[in-house]
């Protein structure tokens, strides 16, 4: 297998601006609702893959109780602790890397939302983080991803390699301008972000993913000994109300680990 890097320095780029890229704590909540909805027996214990700042792991806490997760990046974790002290939710934190996460107990829901299975940028890596992922769970447990849609990121590009767009915020003078660079055969994706504030700052960061289509994770997930719980396509957003296009920006899966 290709080594694994343990921190891919995505924390030490966005750690202190992440949270202003989602600002919609609303949106947070739904999709913290819709895991709790997804959950068999919050009882058997809840994982999350790439915690963040916690930003899901805070407000799905105070619906179902502790939420542990992991984090490659010190700095997502220490924001993720920061902010679990300022809110006083039930979650707990570990830096480690999922490719490498010994099972320690088992959970009744694994999830890895916000791309965060993009962000292993190969394909025997991201199947490997699959089966760890279904290694954790419990029998009857939901293993749940939410991955960046390839078929969206080659329309915006419209046949060309690399592009440019600024997305405004509602906040007077903030906005994030993207330079989009798109690798040949549509799998690698690189986004350069400046985030302007309205005091003019100007944080960069820059992330690679591999994008993903749902039959990957499907086969992924397969493999790994789990059965599907989606359409598909998956879902487009968290209403589960309709299957993911190819037009959708994200999709979402699920799967069950079977009981026998």
């Amino acid at each position: 297998m290709t080594q694994i890097d343990f921190d891919i320095g995505y924390g030490r780029q966005f750690a202190s601006w992440y949270d202003r890229l989602f600002p919609d704590q609303a949106e947070a909540k739904r999709t913290a609702r819709a895991l709790a909805g997804l959950h068999p027996d919050p009882d058997t214990g809840t994982l999350e893959i790439g915690i963040g700042t916690g930003r899901i792991a805070l407000p799905l806490a105070r619906i179902i109780g502790p939420v542990h997760g992991l984090d490659s990046s010190p700095e997502m974790v220490s924001a993720a602790q920061a902010a679990s002290a300022a809110d006083g939710g039930p979650i707990t934190t570990e830096q480690a890397n999922i490719l490498a996460y010994p099972v320690k107990r088992s959970y009744g829901l694994v999830y890895a939302v916000c791309a965060t299975l993009n962000q292993i940028l190969f394909p025997e890596q991201q199947a490997e983080a699959i089966r760890r992922a279904a290694d954790l769970l419990t029998p009857g447990g939901r293993l749940v991803i939410e991955a960046h849609h390839r078929s969206m990121v080659v329309s915006i590009h419209g046949g060309a390699r690399f592009t440019t767009f600024f997305t405004p915020y509602p906040e007077p003078g903030s906005g994030l301008l993207t330079c989009s660079t798109l690798s040949a055969d549509h799998t690698l994706w690189q986004c350069s972000q400046i985030w302007h504030e309205a005091d003019s700052s100007a944080p960069i960061g820059t992330e690679f993913s591999r994008l993903l289509e749902p039959a990957e994770v499907h086969a992924y997930a397969e493999t790994a000994g789990l059965v599907s719980a989606c359409p598909a396509a998956g879902f487009s957003d968290w209403s589960f109300a309709a299957t993911a296009s190819a037009a959708a920006p994200a999709f979402i899966t699920i799967h069950e680990k079977p009981t026998d």
